[in-house]
């Protein structure tokens, strides 16, 4: 029988110790959507034998890892002070998680002690296990779309099997809020508000298989933060983008999206320096600025937040 690829089940957990499988229950179920998934990631080691005859050989498969990529609705719990159901994912991209009761959750990055997931996979029948996880995620914001956070995660290779399903719980995750002037209602570089088109954090994340002996797992290894924003260009005594750039100066950036208790997101990125604007671009025949940002640490882990309120 044909096994639908849209009959998806995801679960994510946190590993209380790395690699070693929480089991996750369907409490723990992910709503995502554009899942792709490589089960048997690697590399194949050619035994090269020399032979009387002619032929091919066959190969020994060596650095087993799976990939999965989807994206998930930034959307906050609803409710202040409660994190949301997409929360472990965020925290296994080398992001803490700091809860304040009642009143925020917010997320910055972290350096060391970085958390690691379980992801189980269920396409049809067939359960893919995912162990070690650790990845990279991408926060998007789109006029008129919907907010998305764009995980890609690597984790340890673990045979694949057919296994009863689950029925994952999937009501913590809230409905979003498009992208909209009344939705968003901050966007800001250095304090001056823009016309927004589209605004990108990339984490930038150096996710690395690493398999030796005495230790095998994923690790990541670097950071590398980039905000790329399209915005309709303004009279440069209003904001001038190419005297930041020249003057290699880094100015706060600011993103409210969400209306009402529990469900607003601020994105702040309080030192983000301008680098060249390349190119300007025409959209309905009005002016637009592709700008480029890098997000530069303080005194370090502090080059940007995610506040849910």
């Amino acid at each position: 029988m044909a096994i639908k690829w849209r009959s998806k089940i995801l679960l994510a957990k946190i590993e209380s110790a790395y690699g070693v499988d929480p089991t996750p229950t369907g409490a723990n179920g992910i709503l995502a959507t554009q899942v792709t998934l490589t089960p048997m990631e690697g590399n194949d080691v050619d035994r090269e034998l020399e032979l009387p005859y002619l032929g091919a050989q066959g190969t020994v498969p060596v650095e087993l890892h799976s990939k999965l990529a989807f994206n998930v609705e930034l959307a906050p719990s609803g409710t202040a002070g409660t994190a949301p159901a997409w929360g472990p994912l965020l925290r296994a991209c080398a992001v803490a998680e700091t809860i304040v009761a009642s009143t925020s959750v917010t997320y910055n990055p972290v350096s060391d002690s970085h958390e690691s997931i379980a992801l189980y996979v269920w396409i049809g029948g067939t359960q893919y296990v995912m162990l070690g996880t650790r990845g990279t995620c991408t926060m998007e914001f789109t006029a008129q779309g919907i907010p998305y956070l764009k995980f890609e995660f690597t984790g340890l290779f673990k045979l694949p099997s057919e296994q009863p399903r689950v029925a994952p719980a999937l009501n913590a995750f809230q409905k979003p809020q498009v992208v909209t002037s009344a939705n968003t209602t901050t966007f800001t570089i250095n304090g001056t508000s823009l016309v927004m088109r589209s605004c990108m954090l990339n984490l930038g994340n150096a996710v690395e298989p690493r398999f030796l002996v005495g230790s095998e797992g994923i690790l990541i290894t670097d950071k590398s933060e980039s905000v790329e924003a399209t915005v309709e260009a303004v009279p440069l005594t209003t904001l001038d983008p190419y005297q930041m750039a020249n003057d290699q100066s880094s100015v706060p950036v600011s993103l409210v999206h969400g209306v009402g208790a529990g469900k607003i997101a601020t994105l702040s990125l309080p030192t983000a320096q301008m680098q060249r604007p390349q190119g300007l671009e025409n959209a309905q025949d009005i002016t637009e600025w592709p700008l480029r940002m890098v997000p530069v640490p303080t005194v370090g882990n502090d080059q940007w937040t995610l506040t849910l309120t």
